[in-house]
């Protein structure tokens, strides 16, 4: 009953995933908007549990696989709040194009419940089985628009080069195992502790580990799947792609490498470094050629993941803090920038390009003023908390003497402004070329500006949420 008390959150979206199934099935309901209701109830009902069990200490569940301490308590509040709002946007692109389904949401819910479970693992098992829960879920949502051929191509390249990192990262944890003979993480950091530092199968198993583990982020020179699969999708699924999981990809990352193999952290830390540079300039320079703005943004995605590696990079306890908050406050920014293409968006038209953006100020200068919030956040301009998150992890690199990383970070950034202040030019300086009014839900319309005014309020207290990313670490 103890294990069960500390795994409420997981056992309420699982429960609630398989209700709203059964409720789409026995009650007629042709808009769908009680399965949407019954979602939203259940992301709000765990965000509670997840909350009033947050505790100073940590605590083991079912034989060791599951821990519960203060970063899962984090981060699965950040994932289920953030998913409350991907929920509000998708409910009015949905609706409007008649593609309410409740399929829909109960992937969702499963995609969460992989999230959570990876951000509680404390066993390779239960990485693996979490991973998986949240893969297979996100390719069923992408392809659930069956006669999209965009959609249709996008979930098959996901899927395929998914399982190849999945393999990878499965072949690596199985050569893990081999040597430690464990699939305990805290009893493999040990035995990984008592090994030769220089054993080579510890080395050749920690690449592929690498390997899964950079996919998932989706950082250079795993990035192949990103722009096609965000440009591909329906932009609701997208916004969901592009938010929530991150958060448990940097879960990933830390409960492998930091908390795993702690000892092989000058071989993983050249690695990570090798593709955060090449994150960060493929990301900002390819990004520059971009004129749909979800590929553009696909493209920021890669480059933000670049930073979010700087924080690991620094192999310290504030080092990876700085990533974490990297990790929260992209996810928050991500949301709203998705969430303004949603705006945007009506029947048969996705406003999907940069141009859809011209003379916004015009249409509805509230919005205009969200959307420059999110860009300039994104552009790592104060007092945006996307300026915060840039200067915690280039302020961490810098103290463990890589200077000319940090150097490089900043001068990317500076390219990487340019396409941002590209949309705020579009916004304010150019003349629309529709002027049909944007009549947004009252829902889409709080969510949205919550979002941004969050954006703005975390950038002007940044030492909150850094408090609270200091002592998850």
């Amino acid at each position: 009953m103890q294990d069960l008390m500390l795994a409420l959150p997981e056992v309420t979206i699982l429960t609630m995933a398989c209700v709203v199934l059964m409720v789409e099935v026995y009650s007629p309901d042709p808009e769908k908007k009680r399965v949407y209701w019954l979602s939203q109830a259940a992301l709000a009902v765990a965000l509670v549990f997840t909350v009033a069990q947050s505790s100073t200490g940590r605590s083991l569940a079912f034989n060791g696989e599951f821990v519960a301490d203060v970063m899962s308590t984090a981060l699965k509040a950040v994932v289920l709040l953030v998913t409350l709002m991907v929920f509000a946007y998708s409910k009015h692109y949905l609706m409007e194009r008649k593609s309410m389904k409740a399929e829909h949401f109960a992937l969702g819910l499963s995609a969460v419940l992989g999230m959570m479970i990876i951000v509680s693992a404390n066993s390779f098992l239960t990485i693996y089985l979490g991973l998986e829960l949240l893969s297979l879920s996100l390719y069923a949502m992408i392809a659930l628009e069956r006669d999209s051929r965009e959609a249709t191509e996008a979930a098959m390249k996901y899927f395929v080069l998914g399982a190849l990192a999945s393999g990878m990262l499965l072949y690596g944890l199985s050569m893990l195992y081999g040597v430690t003979g464990s699939l305990d993480i805290s009893h493999i950091a040990q035995a990984v502790e008592a090994q030769s530092k220089d054993s080579q199968l510890l080395v050749f198993g920690l690449v592929f580990v690498v390997v899964g583990v950079a996919f998932k982020l989706g950082v250079a020179p795993f990035h192949m799947w990103i722009p096609d699969v965000y440009q591909g999708a329906p932009t609701a699924v997208t916004l969901f792609i592009g938010s929530a999981p991150k958060v448990s990809a940097f879960a990933l990352a830390f409960r492998l490498l930091v908390d795993g193999l702690p000892s092989l952290v000058a071989d993983w830390r050249g690695m990570l470094m090798i593709m955060a540079v090449l994150s960060i300039a493929i990301g900002n320079v390819v990004a520059l050629a971009q004129y749909n703005i979800k590929r553009l943004l696909a493209y920021s995605t890669i480059a933000h993941m670049g930073y979010l590696l700087l924080g690991l990079v620094a192999g310290t306890e504030t080092g990876f803090a700085a990533a974490m908050f990297y990790a929260i406050t992209y996810t928050l920014m991500s949301a709203g920038a998705f969430g303004m293409v949603i705006l945007l968006g009506r029947i048969g038209f996705e406003s999907d390009q940069l141009d859809d953006f011209k003379g916004l100020s015009e249409r509805s200068p509230w919005f205009a003023l969200v959307m420059l919030i999110v860009m300039f956040s994104m552009a790592g301009m104060p007092p945006f908390v996307g300026f915060w998150g840039k200067w915690f992890v280039i302020k961490e690199v810098v103290a463990v003497g890589h200077v000319w990383l940090a150097a490089l970070a900043v001068f990317f950034s500076i390219i990487g402004a340019f396409y941002y202040l590209r949309i705020a030019r579009l916004m304010y300086f150019e003349n629309p070329d529709q002027t049909q009014a944007i009549t947004p839900s009252q829902e889409l319309r709080w969510v949205l500006s919550a979002n941004g005014i969050a954006v703005l309020v975390l950038g002007l207290m940044p030492g909150l949420l850094m408090e609270l990313c200091v002592r998850a670490i």
